[in-house]
């Protein structure tokens, strides 16, 4: 009777409404997501013998996936492509974003948000294909540079790889930068600026010592926002991309629907799925270090020229590791060995450094 009492209680609590409200759309992501997400890591301990189904438990589907140079290109392949995708996306979004918070008048920021979104009002089917005729042999770019005499033949490298596929992705998902950076701009206290501009500090000081930082939130949103649906994007790399542009989603399909190989298709999944987790925290553990060596060095440009000579030294160690460690205790080891190591490290760094100044 107590127990009984004292869960009514809770429900007629603050806590109880909100969990009472919140469930209906726990249960609603848990059916879509958690269960499809489930279903594939279970199939990926399984063996499928033409169209037979082996529900027997076993390892051989990530061994051959680690083992596998084929599969390790195409991984590696697809994080660096994301990776440029996201560069150039983010390096190309902040301006538009900056210049649409602080010198167009507040009346005219909708219009630029709502001109912005422009591009999801076609079929991101439809603007692939355009990006095709554009960047073809005999598209717009070559045909105009031709005519203005730049080049002497068409360029062969701006369609059917990898410069294709960025391209693409990064027109895609510019907008996605764009906004997030946008909202943490117009949440900038204006009157931060002003008391650095009369403490001396030029503009170009006043951004990088005060805007930078207090938009480094919105641009990690951005990174998240473009790096993980680009890694897993299979459209574009199958339209624009080539045999050059491939990335791990192609051979995902592959797997299932030409091999007939439905576990090995899960078994990459799911391998992708961590990989990208782990390098998300590698990568922003490594940023959060590399900002905090920076200040406490002096900040400046002598800390932020020891920062950066720490991370490209940490950089090419993880290559070396990664290039070296394969020949010596086998690829499978080698590649869980540096996962589990590099993630080990970032959860450390995340626990033990603090965010600073950057909010990161």
């Amino acid at each position: 009777m107590g127990q009984g009492a004292g869960i009514g209680k809770m429900m007629r609590s603050e806590a109880g409404k909100g969990l009472t409200l919140i469930s209906p759309t726990f249960v609603y992501a848990l059916l879509l997501l958690a269960a499809p997400l489930a279903m594939i890591l279970l199939l990926s301990f399984w063996t499928q013998d033409f169209l037979t189904i082996i529900r027997e438990f076993q390892l051989g589907n990530y061994q051959e996936a680690l083992s596998d140079p084929i599969y390790s290109a195409l991984m590696l392949r697809s994080l660096r492509i994301s990776a440029t995708v996201t560069l150039v996306t983010v390096v190309l979004a902040f301006p538009v974003a900056y210049y649409i918070s602080f010198h167009v008048r507040p009346e005219r920021k909708s219009l630029w948000l709502f001109l912005i979104t422009i591009p999801f009002w076609t079929s991101y089917l439809i603007r692939v294909f355009l990006w095709r005729v554009i960047l073809a042999y005999d598209g717009p770019v070559n045909s105009g540079l031709l005519a203005l005499g730049v080049i002497d033949e068409p360029l062969g490298w701006i369609l059917y790889n990898a410069n294709s596929v960025v391209i693409t992705l990064a027109h895609a998902y510019a907008p996605f930068a764009i906004l997030p950076i946008f909202v943490v701009l117009e949440k900038i206290d204006r009157s931060l600026l002003e008391a650095a501009r009369d403490l001396g500090e030029s503009r170009a000081m006043a951004f990088l010592r005060v805007t930078l930082p207090l938009a480094m939130p919105g641009v990690l949103a951005a990174v998240l926002i473009v790096f993980i649906p680009t890694v897993g994007d299979y459209v574009t790399p199958q339209l624009v991309g080539g045999s050059g542009g491939l990335m791990i989603a192609n051979n995902i399909h592959a797997q299932i629907f030409a091999f007939n190989n439905r576990p090995m298709g899960a078994t990459l999944a799911v391998l992708a799925m961590l990989i990208v987790a782990m390098t998300l925290l590698w990568g922003i553990s490594r940023l959060r270090f590399w900002l905090w060596l920076a200040d406490r060095m002096g900040g400046g440009l002598r800390g932020g020229a020891i920062a950066l000579g720490a991370a490209v030294a940490e950089i090419a160690l993880i290559r070396v590791v990664f290039s070296a460690a394969p020949g010596l205790v086998g690829p499978e080891a080698a590649i869980i060995g540096l996962l589990l190591i590099v993630s080990a490290a970032s959860a450390l760094i995340l626990a033990r450094v603090p965010k600073g100044r950057w909010g990161i």
